[in-house]
């Protein structure tokens, strides 16, 4: 007889999604499929940290119920306690669930990890900080400072939409020194992106060819333009189809350094505020084991998403 998976559930209690009941019937199915499962109500990052750390000797795997966010802020802890991870999408985003092929229903994310197919993924590192889908500068971090928990609960997934029109009017470009992988070029730019994954910011894509298993970093930089061009340029923004437009900077590679003017910008991976330039960017191939499905969500119909 097979010995039970030993897991830990970490909820994040102010998540915007999943009702009390579904997620008891949830773990209920664990559980007869097998798993030994432990509830834990999380009050916030540190305590989750810790609480895997105290258990890391009892645990098979870690199953992270919330946004992106908070998954994100486990990403060090589960790669130096080398425990698998498997997600509960709960967040306005879910960005990693996207770029995983997990769905977003919570019945059906329960069902992919009663069946627990395994791969492993990538982690990017920013100055000492880990993060699984993408970490920018510029644009993108007004738009997150724009996402406030009021524009959540009022606009749901039309947030990150209302948020991005909200940072168009204060735009601001910058001048950038890029190197990637011993390559050296100077640009300015209004936006600037590096991406571990291959989702960000409400189903944006972050490169076309990106995908959280390849081993390398994807980065792209928008050349400073006027609102109308940026609407323009809005379609293939999405589609993370960089390569057909000019206006738009793009390198791929394993480590990246960036440093800025004005110098001291704020980085945010993942959605929330992590460092800030200058700025050394590595990827660590394979680095954590996860509960997902075979297929790459690009392979995968984004309309079930």
């Amino acid at each position: 007889m097979a010995s039970a998976i030993r897991t830990l559930l970490i909820i994040n209690p102010g998540s915007r999604r999943g009702s009390e009941a579904t997620l008891d019937e949830g773990v209920e199915r664990l559980r007869s499929a097998g798993f030994e499962v432990e509830v834990y109500l999380s009050e916030g990052p540190e305590q989750s940290r810790r609480a895997v750390r105290e258990r890391r000797e009892q645990l098979d795997l870690v199953i992270m119920a919330g946004g992106d966010g908070t998954i994100s802020s486990m990403a060090q802890t589960l790669y130096e306690c080398q425990l698998p991870l498997a997600i509960l999408p709960l967040g306005t985003a879910n960005d990693l669930a996207r770029t995983l092929g997990v769905p977003q229903e919570l019945n059906a994310a329960f069902g992919i990890i009663a069946t627990n197919p395994r791969r492993r993924i990538d982690l990017g590192v920013v100055n000492d900080q880990y993060f699984f889908n993408v970490a920018n500068l510029g644009l993108g971090v007004q738009v997150t400072e724009e996402l406030t928990d009021e524009v959540k609960k009022q606009w749901g997934v039309f947030s990150y939409l209302r948020a991005f029109f909200a940072a168009l009017l204060r735009r601001r470009q910058f001048r950038v020194r890029l190197t990637v992988d011993g390559q050296r070029q100077k640009l300015r730019s209004i936006q600037l992106a590096v991406g571990n994954g291959r989702y960000y910011g409400g189903g944006n894509v972050v490169r076309d060819c990106a995908s959280i298993d390849d081993g390398l970093l994807s980065l792209y930089s928008v050349r400073p333009l006027g609102v109308w061009e940026l609407l323009t340029l809005a379609p293939l923004l999405r589609e993370g189809q960089y390569d057909l437009d000019h206006r738009v900077v793009t390198a791929r590679g394993q480590r990246i350094e960036i440093e800025t003017r004005p110098t001291g910008m704020s980085i945010h991976a993942d959605g929330e505020p992590v460092t800030a330039t200058p700025a050394q960017f590595h990827c660590i191939p394979g680095a954590l084991e996860v509960v997902a499905p075979e297929n790459n969500a690009f392979e995968t119909d984004r309309t079930m998403l």
